[in-house]
């Protein structure tokens, strides 16, 4: 009788299992696409300039970061200079969104100032874009 019991509720058991298995997921709602959220932005550039070209290469940056900060999108435009290598330095710029990044790529003074910067780098610029940690 045990013995009996015991295959009972052994199967019982399996049994509720298995159908547990092959119930079809719950329905759901259909996925709709989520919108894009507008995080803040922070660029870092870092350049090498060819030695002996420092000077110039600060005269034409500080073009750069005037009309820069000016930009309605831009939070802050800064340029550093490494105090071990002079010839190394890096912009750090804070934008409001994406969209103040692309308005600040096509403007005609930052394509002026590659075209500037260009000839004074020894070798290609490291650009590095980064969302607000905070925000997500």
């Amino acid at each position: 009788m045990k013995a009996k019991i015991f295959f009972l509720t052994v199967l019982i058991s399996l049994s509720g299992f298995s159908c547990r298995q092959n119930v079809p997921a719950a329905q759901t709602q259909p996925e709709t696409a989520a919108q894009p959220v507008d995080y803040q932005k922070m660029i870092t550039a870092k350049v090498y300039i060819k030695p002996g070209k420092e000077a110039d290469f600060i005269t034409a940056a500080k073009m750069m970061i005037e009309n820069s900060n000016k930009e309605e999108g831009c939070l802050g435009y800064m340029l550093y200079q490494d105090p071990y290598e002079p010839t190394n330095f890096i912009f750090v710029e804070k934008y409001k969104n994406q969209a103040a990044i692309d308005a600040h790529f096509a403007s005609p003074y930052f394509k002026e100032f590659g075209n500037i910067s260009s000839e004074m780098t020894s070798k290609p610029m490291e650009i590095k874009i980064y969302d607000l940690a905070g925000e997500k």
